[in-house]
């Protein structure tokens, strides 16, 4: 446990950072889904919509640091390249 005041003040930022990092990859998830879902549907035009959506917040949870580059880029081939093969076997 915390004992001075500048570590319980670190413990509480910590904390706060964790709820919000947390709530943020939970965000993030929750687009990727919706593009999983799209395509799981077969609906091309709403799988690529909702990868225009969740790019953005991907790269942006990478500039964040919540995400590593690398998970993102691989997220983001790999919904991209089930959304190509999608839209070719239409």
């Amino acid at each position: 446990m915390a004992n001075s005041p500048q570590a319980r003040k670190r413990a509480r930022q910590a904390e706060n950072r964790r709820t919000q990092n947390a709530s943020q990859r939970s965000m993030v998830r929750t687009y990727m889904k919706r593009v999983d879902a799209a395509l799981e549907a077969g609906d091309g035009s709403a799988a690529s919509t909702a990868m225009t959506d969740a790019s953005p917040l991907i790269d942006k949870m990478v500039s964040k640091g919540i995400m590593h580059k690398n998970k993102a880029a691989r997220h983001k081939s790999r919904l991209n390249k089930k959304i190509k093969a999608l839209q070719q076997g239409s």
